[in-house]
C-alpha cells in the first residue's frame, strides 16, 4: 500500500510540474502572439497612431527656420491622402531659405487640391513662413501677430578690411571674374555686387507675384506691403494680408462653416520625427519644454533656436530676424 501511495504522489507531483510547464509555455505563446499583432497593428497603423485612421482634422506644426526638409514635405504628403478631413497649418516662424520655403508652399497646395487648408499664425508667420501661409485657404492670425516682411535678401561677411589691418592677403584664381563671388576675402566689385542684385530681384518678383495671385491684389495693393515690413494682424486685415482675426477655434469654425467640415471632429498633430542631433541645443531644449507644456518658454527657445540656425543657411534667405 505504501508502494501505491508512493507512486501515486509521485504521478501528481509529475502532472504538477507538467502543468506549470506547460502553463509557461502557454504565457510565451501568448507574449509572441500579442508582440505579433502589435506589429501588424502599427504596420497597418502607420506611426501617426490609430487615432489617424478615423476621420479628423490634421495639425501641422511649421516652427523654427524653414528648409523644406524631406521630412515635412513627406508628411504633408501623408496628411494629402490621409483621412484627415482638413489640415490647421500652425505657424510660428521668422522664415528660412527662400526655396525651402518655395517647396513648402508647393507640397501645401498639393494638400489644398485634395482638402481645406487653413492657416493659423501665432507670435509670427513672417517672410518665408508668410509664403507658407499663403498655401493655405483661408489665413487666421491674432491681433498682435506678426506677419509679411516680403522681401528676399542675400548676406555674406566681408573680412577684407580686417584681412588688410593685419596683413593678410586670399589669393585667388577664377576661371572669370564672377566667379565664386562674392569671397568675402576682397572688397565686393559693382559687377559681383549686380549679379547679386540680380538674383535677390528674380526671387522677389516671385515673391510678389505669388502674394498678389494668392491674396488677389492690385498693383497698389502690393505696393503697400512690399517694402519687407512686417505688420500686426491688426493691421494685415485691411492690407488683404490675412482673412481673419481669431484662433485656432475661428479657423475651425471657418473650415466647418465655409468648407463643410463635419462638426466636432478631433484634431490630430502629426508630427516628423526629428533627432535631439539634428535640432540642436536649443531646437531640442524646445521641444523638451513643449513636451512639459512650457508654451512661453518653448516659444523663446524656438525662436533663439531659429537665431542660432540663421547664419548658416546658405543662398537667397526670406527670413525676418529681429534684433
Amino acid at each position: 500500500m505504501s508502494h501505491i501511495a508512493g507512486s501515486t504522489a509521485d504521478y501528481l507531483v509529475d502532472r504538477r510540474r507538467m502543468r506549470r510547464k506547460l502553463f509557461f509555455w502557454r504565457a510565451i505563446a501568448c507574449v509572441i502572439v500579442a508582440l505579433a499583432l502589435v506589429g501588424i497593428g502599427l504596420q497597418i497603423v502607420g506611426p501617426r497612431g490609430a487615432g489617424t485612421l478615423v476621420p479628423h482634422i490634421a495639425r501641422l506644426k511649421i516652427q523654427g527656420v524653414i528648409t523644406g526638409d524631406d521630412a515635412t514635405i513627406k508628411l504633408l504628403d501623408e496628411i494629402a491622402t490621409s483621412n484627415a478631413t482638413a489640415l490647421i497649418l500652425s505657424l510660428e516662424s521668422p522664415g528660412g531659405t527662400t526655396v525651402g520655403s518655395e517647396r513648402l508652399y508647393d507640397a501645401i497646395r498639393k494638400v489644398a487640391a485634395k482638402k481645406p487648408v487653413v492657416a493659423t499664425v501665432g507670435t509670427m508667420a513672417a517672410s518665408g513662413a508668410y509664403i507658407a501661409a499663403l498655401g493655405a485657404d483661408h489665413i487666421v492670425a491674432r491681433g498682435n501677430s506678426l506677419v509679411g516682411s516680403i522681401g528676399v535678401l542675400f548676406e555674406f561677411p566681408n573680412v577684407s578690411g580686417l584681412l588688410d589691418k593685419v596683413g593678410v592677403k586670399v589669393e585667388t584664381v577664377k576661371s572669370a571674374p564672377l566667379k565664386a563671388s562674392p569671397n568675402g576675402f576682397e572688397p565686393t566689385s559693382d559687377a559681383a555686387r549686380a549679379a547679386l542684385a540680380s538674383l535677390v530681384s528674380d526671387s522677389f518678383d516671385w515673391f510678389k507675384a505669388l502674394v498678389k495671385d494668392r491674396r488677389h491684389m492690385s498693383d497698389t495693393d502690393l505696393a503697400a506691403v512690399d517694402d519687407g515690413r512686417v505688420f500686426t494682424g491688426r493691421q494685415s486685415m485691411p492690407l488683404k494680408l490675412i482673412d481673419q482675426i481669431g484662433s485656432e477655434e475661428d479657423a475651425v469654425a471657418w473650415l466647418e462653416t465655409q468648407k463643410g467640415v463635419a462638426k466636432g471632429l478631433p484634431i490630430r498633430d502629426w508630427k516628423t520625427d526629428r533627432s535631439l542631433e539634428r535640432l540642436g541645443l536649443f531646437g531640442a531644449a524646445a521641444t523638451l519644454a513643449d513636451g512639459l507644456g512650457w508654451s512661453m518658454v518653448g516659444h523663446l527657445l524656438h525662436q533663439t533656436a531659429a537665431l542660432e540656425e540663421a547664419p548658416k543657411l546658405d543662398g537667397l534667405v526670406s527670413i525676418w530676424q529681429g534684433s
